[in-house]
């Protein structure tokens, strides 16, 4: 089955034009468990090219449990909105769609490379790609955009709450034992604690979740023949 994609409103807009989508789609998340049988995860990240001008995302496809490969894709498209903080997601988002409509496998959960909630405005990379697909996503940040916390224990698997004053917005969690560690926060249609136990899940050896890391591999072109 491949992935129904919908898109609700135009990328080419103002900064000014893209916050208040922003604040118009965040009314619709929903943080609550909405996941049927999880069969397939998939890795989301995006990376630049020539100077920026052209935005390319990669998505890799993996059984659930086993983490075994089954379907990896690649797109590139023109580069529509310059670098804004709070405003990747306009910027990432077209490619991501275009890589979504070359599977033949429509994953059951995202897990992105970018934030979910834990943003400004509660709408992330994860969250926007989320909402716009209707699909179950989970932000896998390698570094904190907003929010504070305490330290975190040194064991894998440890984890501290991301607060923005008193709202809990995700959790910083130990992915390897003395490394650093991933900013998850919940993208939609999963609960947070749901969504750390499906990272832990697609864990290795690496600090990066399985999904992601593939596919920041084929991303870079580590994994990608020219």
């Amino acid at each position: 089955m491949r992935v129904d994609i919908s898109e609700p409103h135009p990328w080419d807009v103002t900064a000014a034009e893209a916050i208040a989508i922003q604040k118009d789609l965040r009314e619709k998340i929903r943080t609550e468990d909405d996941l049927g049988e999880v069969e397939t995860v998939a890795g989301v990240d995006v990376g630049f090219k020539d100077g920026g001008r052209t935005t390319c995302a990669a998505i890799a496809v993996l059984g659930f449990p086993g983490l075994e490969p089954r379907e990896e894709v690649y797109a590139c498209v023109p580069t529509q909105m310059p670098y804004i903080p709070g405003l990747l997601s306009f910027r990432e988002i077209p490619a991501i769609l275009t890589a979504l409509e070359k599977l033949d496998l429509a994953p059951d959960l995202l897990l992105c490379d970018g934030q979910g909630i834990a943003h400004p405005r509660r709408l992330g990379l994860a969250t926007h790609l989320g909402l716009i697909t209707d699909m179950p996503s989970i932000g896998v940040a390698k570094s904190r955009l907003t929010g504070e916390h305490q330290p975190v224990p040194p064991d894998k698997g440890a984890w501290v709450p991301l607060m923005d004053k008193n709202e809990k917005i995700g959790i910083v969690l130990r992915t390897r034992s003395n490394v650093k560690p991933l900013y998850i926060s919940v993208g939609h249609r999963i609960s947070l604690d749901t969504a750390r136990k499906y990272v832990m899940a697609c864990l290795t050896r690496y600090r990066l979740p399985e999904t992601t890391r593939r596919a920041h591999k084929l991303a870079s072109g580590t994994n990608r023949h020219a």
